[in-house]
């Protein structure tokens, strides 16, 4: 099951310290606009490095709104994982919820 976590329990799950690897599904000129910071984005070489984790690594995926990273867990949820999030809402919802710093777009 993927779990949908709001802005603010995903600052909150930031701020604990928790470990976990923060999967930024969006494209590079996305990440130019706006990004949040420790997040780090999905490309081939992150994406094998995903793949050598054990299955039970927790990764929380982002993106614009909360669709692209809801299909990016799915993914990786029929690769075994476990321990997934999207975060609902997107980085827009972080920029309205949590951080206003952050443009929207």
């Amino acid at each position: 099951m993927i779990q949908q976590l709001s802005a603010p329990e995903l600052k909150a799950m930031i701020d604990s310290g928790t470990p976990f690897e923060f999967v930024d599904v969006r494209n590079q000129w996305e990440r130019d606009i706006a990004a949040i910071e420790g997040s780090r984005l999905l490309d081939q070489a992150y994406h094998d490095h995903l793949l050598t984790l054990d299955r039970g690594t927790p990764l929380v995926f982002q993106c614009h709104h909360g669709i692209r990273s809801q299909s990016a867990a799915e993914y990786c949820q029929g690769l075994g994982f476990e321990n997934l999030f999207n975060l609902r809402g997107g980085i827009d919802a972080w920029s309205q919820l949590v951080d206003p710093a952050v443009p929207r777009y």
